[in-house]
């Protein structure tokens, strides 16, 4: 059974000219328990419509989505999601604290249990020492956190968050691709939009690439990263202690090596170089 299951997926609307738009078309996609899944796509792609989609905020065209084998439909089926909007909107006139246990009520927690994840939740983002201010008085750095705070407080199986990076310094990313996979080591399942090809290598086992609502590739990141060696740097010893580098393509290295043997040279260190994710992504989006 998949944590996410994307079904024919489509979504077509009018928009103020009356101009019919399809924002999805026919998607397909899985998403395995306890895997972590990068969601790429360039602005306009259809990665917010899909993520609306998924939690039922949107209703589809056609198609249909299932959590944990579950209907999205299905209320059951959602208080299994953690999920992150892409501009997240609380009632700012409550402190972090009362609109984590606003949350935690909506959940039906028990009142023990709430509060113990409400601090852990506050920790978790670093907004302790804020936690009893007005949450208008907060950057957008903070609400971004807050927004990720409020999806684990109940312990979700299912993490969907759109741009959760988004609005944050240096150190609030590296905040939330810790707790991401933190999140994956608990045996949570992570499915996230992003802009970042940086924060999928890091982070994701999968990554899906949308372009005009249509899905471009699906694949693994270790098999990118193979797939994209494009040859490799090599480090030798020559017998009087020089050490010399240089690049050889990747069909060229065993006669490299074997030359090496040869001269007697020794091999300190063969280094792949390989294309980034980044160049995997303009690869896939430019093919169509």
């Amino acid at each position: 059974m998949y944590a996410i299951e994307i079904e024919n997926l489509s979504k077509t609307y009018f928009d103020k000219k009356f101009k019919k738009v399809e924002a999805l078309k026919s998607l397909h996609l899985q998403v395995a328990q306890g895997e972590v899944l990068g969601f790429l796509g360039p602005n306009g792609a259809g990665k917010s419509t899909t993520i609306k989609t998924v939690v039922g905020l949107m209703k589809p065209t056609a198609g249909t989505v299932r959590i944990l084998g579950q209907p999205v439909t299905d209320p059951a089926a959602r208080f299994h999601v953690g999920f992150l909007p892409e501009n997240p909107a609380f009632y700012e006139f409550l402190t972090a604290r009362e609109y984590l246990l606003f949350v935690g009520r909506t959940f039906k927690m028990p009142v023990q249990l709430l509060a113990q994840r409400c601090d852990e939740a506050l920790q978790l983002v670093d907004l302790v020492d804020a936690s009893k201010r007005p949450i208008r008085t907060y950057s957008k750095g903070m609400v971004q956190r807050l927004g990720i705070a409020q999806t684990w407080i109940h312990d979700p199986d299912i993490f969907i968050l759109d741009e959760p990076m988004s609005g944050l310094d240096p150190i609030g990313r590296s905040m939330v691709k810790k707790i991401i996979k933190d999140l994956k080591a608990c045996g949570k399942t992570v499915f996230f939009s992003t802009h970042i090809t940086s924060d999928v290598e890091s982070t994701c086992d999968r990554v899906a690439i949308l372009k005009n609502g249509e899905l471009q590739s699906v694949d693994s990141v270790a098999d990118i990263f193979m797939q994209g060696i494009i040859g490799y740097d090599l480090h030798l010893r020559q017998r009087g202690g020089l050490i010399t580098d240089s690049f050889v393509e990747k069909i060229e290295l065993p006669a490299a090596l074997a030359r090496a043997d040869k001269e007697q040279s020794e091999v300190v260190l063969v280094e792949p170089r390989r294309k980034t994710l980044e160049q995997y992504f303009l690869d896939t989006i430019g093919k169509t």
